[in-house]
Order: C-alpha cells, then sequence, then structure tokens
C-alpha cells in the first residue's frame, strides 16, 4: 500500500476506536474484515498504530494542538508504527516540521498527565498506594506485554515445548515463576503449529497461570471456576488436576463458554463441566452448596492490571463503572463460598490494580464470614516450591497475606488474588 493511503487508513481506524463505542480488538478486527486486501505487514502497522494512541492518548493530544488537520490524522502520525522514512514520504512539509517539534519535546518539561498517561481517577490512587513506585508503574504500563504460553503439563514437558518452538525457528525463555510457562519473543503466529493443534501449550499469562497454581487443586477433587470465561485458567486447573474428578466451569455467559469447546478439545481434558448459569444464585449453584474442594471466584473486574494489552479500558472504565463492579464483585464472592465444604479452599481473584476491587472486597468477606479462615498467599506459593513466593505479595516479606503482581515488578498483568479456607 503507497504510504499516504496507509496513514489515511491509520487515520480511519483511529477514529472508528477513540468513539469507545466498543472494545480496540473488536473494532481492529472488524475493520480488517471489511478490508481483507490488507497484507499482514498492514494489519500489524495498523493495529500498533491505535494501540500506541490508545496507550499516549493524553500526550498526543496534547501534542496535536499544534498540528492542523483533521485529529485522527494528526494522531495517527504520533503514533505511526513503522519505518521513519516510510512515514515522511507521506508527510506535508508543514507536517515535518511539526513531527520534528513533537519528537524534540523533553519529557521533563511535560505535565504529569502527559507523562503518565492515565485519567486522575486512576492515577490519583495508584499513586497514594505505590508512592515513588507510581512511576515505574505508569512507565511499564506503556509499554506492549509480553508473549506467554501454558504448556499443558498433562501432554507434555515445558522442556520437550521449548525445543519444538526453537525448531520452527520461535525463542522462548521459561517463566520466572510459573513451572508451567514459556516466554515467547515477539509475536510469531502460533496457531498454525503442530504442538497448538494438539494441545501442548496455550497462550496464556504468567500471572493468570500463578492464580490456577495457587487454588492448588488435586486428582479427584471437586472444583469449580465460578467466572470461567473462555476458561484459561478452567485448562490449566483440569491439567493440574491430571484429568482426574469433577472441574465445573461455571459462567453467566454461553457465548463465551463457547469459545472455550474448541480449547477443551486440544486440551485432551474429560473432566471438565461447561455450565452457563443465569445469575451468581442460579438453581445449579445452590445444588452444589457445601459440596465442593476448591473454588476459584476470578471475578468481573475493571480489567485495568491488563493496560498494556487492553489500553482503552482506562478511557473507557469510569469511577461508576468500577462503583457497580465492585457490588457485583461482592455478590459473587459471597454465593460462590457457599459451595465451599469445611476444609476446602476458596480463592477471591481479579486483574485490577484498584484496592477497592481487591483488598476493599477481600477484607468486607473476611469480617462478614467468619467461618473463612484467611491464608497467606506467601506462605502457600512457598509450600507450593514456587521460587520468591513472597516476593508476589502484596508487602513483599514482610506482608504476604495478599498476592499483587504488578506489571512493572514481575512483567506479568496486574493481578490480585485473597485466599480463604473454611472451617
Amino acid at each position: 500500500m503507497h504510504p499516504k493511503a496507509l496513514l489515511d487508513t491509520c487515520a480511519e481506524l483511529v477514529r472508528r476506536t477513540l468513539t469507545f463505542e466498543h472494545p480496540a480488538d473488536a473494532v481492529v478486527s472488524r475493520f480488517f474484515r471489511e478490508h481483507r486486501n490488507l497484507g499482514p505487514r498492514e494489519r500489524a502497522t495498523l493495529a500498533e498504530t491505535v494501540y500506541a494512541v490508545l496507550r499516549k492518548k493524553l500526550l498526543f493530544e496534547y501534542l496535536a494542538r499544534s498540528g492542523s488537520g483533521p485529529k485522527e490524522r494528526r494522531l495517527a502520525i504520533l503514533g505511526f508504527h513503522g519505518p521513519r522514512d516510510f512515514l515522511y514520504s507521506a508527510l506535508g512539509m508543514q507536517e515535518k516540521s511539526w513531527l520534528e517539534a513533537c519528537n524534540g519535546v523533553d519529557p521533563a518539561d511535560l505535565l504529569e498527565p502527559h507523562r503518565h498517561n492515565l485519567p486522575e481517577w486512576i492515577a490519583q490512587p495508584l499513586k497514594a498506594q505505590l508512592g515513588a513506585e507510581f512511576w515505574p508503574l505508569a512507565q511499564s504500563l506503556l509499554q506492549t506485554a509480553p508473549l506467554d504460553l501454558r504448556v499443558n503439563v498433562l501432554k507434555e514437558k515445558r522442556e520437550q515445548v521449548q525445543a519444538e518452538l526453537a525448531r520452527a525457528a520461535i525463542e522462548s525463555v521459561v517463566t520466572p515463576y510459573s513451572p508451567w510457562g514459556l516466554r515467547v519473543q515477539g509475536k510469531p503466529v502460533l496457531a498454525r503449529l503442530p504442538a497448538f493443534e494438539r494441545g501442548a501449550f496455550e497462550v496464556q499469562d504468567e500471572g493468570s497461570q500463578l492464580l490456577a497454581l495457587l487454588l492448588d487443586a488435586r486428582r479427584g477433587e471437586m472444583v469449580v471456576d465460578f467466572c470461567a470465561g473462555a476458561g484459561g485458567k478452567t485448562l490449566a486447573l483440569g491439567a493440574a488436576m491430571r484429568n482426574t474428578g469433577r472441574l465445573y466451569a461455571f459462567d453467566v455467559s454461553a457465548h463465551r463458554l463457547e469459545a472455550l469447546k474448541p480449547r477443551l478439545a486440544r486440551s485432551g481434558l474429560s473432566n471438565v463441566h461447561p455450565v452457563a448459569i443465569a445469575h451468581e444464585r442460579d438453581e445449579r449453584v445452590k445444588r452444589l452448596a457445601g459440596k465442593i474442594d476448591r473454588v476459584l471466584v476470578d471475578a468481573p473486574c475493571s480489567g485495568l492490571g491488563t493496560l498494556r494489552r487492553n489500553p482503552d479500558l482506562k478511557w473507557r472504565q469510569s469511577p461508576q463503572s468500577v462503583q457497580e463492579l465492585t457490588h457485583k464483585q461482592a455478590a459473587i464472592l459471597a454465593s460462590a463460598a457457599r459451595l465451599l465444604k469445611p476444609g476446602g479452599r476458596l480463592v477471591y481473584a481479579t486483574c485490577s490494580l484498584l484496592r477497592e476491587e481487591n483488598e476493599a472486597i477481600a477484607e468486607a468477606f473476611g469480617a462478614a464470614q467468619p467461618e473463612f479462615v484467611p491464608l497467606e498467599t506467601g506462605e502457600l506459593l512457598e509450600q507450593l516450591k514456587l521460587a520468591q513466593g513472597r516476593a508476589l505479595c502484596s508487602g513483599g516479606a514482610t506482608d504476604s497475606a495478599y498476592l499483587r503482581l504488578w506489571p512493572h515488578k514481575h512483567q506479568t498483568d496486574g493481578f490480585f488474588a485473597a485466599v480463604w479456607t473454611r472451617q
């Protein structure tokens, strides 16, 4: 595609994405379906340009004020993901000198919002919570996330899959914490690899793998993944159970559970039972009350821990939407807890960075449910022989009550987990 035409196409996709009517990945996918003539390189440029604009929206909008022409074109120029000479060949003289001036801006001269690129309602509580560590976090959220795989230990050993990937010219390293994980270099196409087709691995962030690990589901147990979604953690739990016992995958979205079916077929698991429920108090939930050994509640949340992958969430969420989510989280956790039998383990988790969706929910649940005794996640991770288990928790070595994963510290998505056992 000619440089000018590609830049115009970038500007059009930026315009569509910035309406925030739909998730960015859905907008990009739909755009590609409408423009089937785009090659892989052009698609990569378009997608990465849009995501750069979403990540640095406040900065780019500030810089765009000094330019001329349609705003979405200026934003697309600032976020353009491709060779500089290719971009410059699409620009007029005035645009070139404006872009040079933008590139010459010293970050130290910028206002704080133009450096952290977060809405104030997210930045303020994170500053209060993290202090000086806020800035490393903010910088990490402007980067792209690594690509992590979870090896299906039911079928293969991690080193075998790693060797097979290497033969396909895909470099990877073992994940620092998860015993199942591989971190892949770049963004290779994995779906056509024989190892993927036979279910030897799934794409799953290392942090998500650690949540499944923390539940410590055993052979022959009755286990519930309460908000299973498309089933990434369900598959990890099923493999950890060595395909024995019964593993229920509950979700209110039958559509999401449909996405689990092809993954389930590849995985070789036969102990998983997907169940679409109407709400957290569904009859099918009540029938299992007091019968379940382990329950994972990966609650619906703001998703702000995934901003490296989904930067549009910081503009699509609001204080009001988070408040609505906290009511839902508390209700779901209370209902899921009823499933647990005495001596069982309950894990509440989110991929949010905010205390109100995390510690606040866990503390309120603990105060209201005295028969649920909190367990120290640091201690549990050490029992699971996880290297640096305590370092993954909220206060490090001294306070290991909750699992707290941060992009800037652990190179995972932002995750929280609290664990209880029922007396």
